[in-house]
């Protein structure tokens, strides 16, 4: 049993890994919504250790002119600095989108003990959707990943986001 909200709920084990998994998802979203607010695609990433947030982040490559500027690579460079180490074994990525090719490679250089994601991304998704790059038996790494969480909500905002677009383009 773990103790949880000061003594006022114990919880197991797996819920405990429940809740910490709504929370920091939650917080991408947050990070989603920032980059939907910035004109990006809507992609949100924490990267966190236990209850320690060490990074968040997201997409940023129209602002900074910088194709690699994806939420989880931005993510995973500040807590590797702010760590003083490029690996971050024992953390955890929360992103709202499935990665890509690129952010699977950064994942597993970075030794990203658990991928969590809350959308499939159809068109690009390298982790289940188009490639199943982290379970590639030939990299020396193996990320536990869970998906789904706050799918929904994940959906829609990408969702909407180019829904949006779509909308204003017809308009001009």
């Amino acid at each position: 049993m773990y103790l949880l909200d000061k003594g006022q709920k114990f919880l197991s084990y797996g819920k405990m890994i429940e809740a910490y998994d709504d929370m920091f998802m939650e917080m991408a979203l947050e990070e989603a919504r920032a980059a939907r607010a910035a004109g990006e695609v809507p992609v949100g990433a924490v990267l966190a250790c236990g209850s320690d947030i060490l990074a968040r982040a997201h997409n940023r490559p129209v602002v900074l002119s910088d194709p690699s500027a994806h939420a989880e690579i931005l993510a995973i460079r500040a807590a590797a600095q702010a760590r003083a180490n490029y690996r971050l074994v024992g953390a955890t990525l929360y992103v709202t989108l499935e990665p890509c090719i690129m952010c699977c490679g950064a994942i597993v250089q970075a030794r990203i003990g658990r991928l969590v994601f809350g959308a499939r991304d159809i068109k690009g998704g390298a982790v289940v959707s188009c490639y199943q790059l982290l379970n590639d038996e030939k990299l020396n790494h193996r990320v536990a990943v869970t998906e789904g969480v706050r799918q929904d909500a994940c959906a829609e905002i990408m969702s909407g986001f180019f829904r949006e677009k779509r909308i204003t383009s017809a308009l001009r």
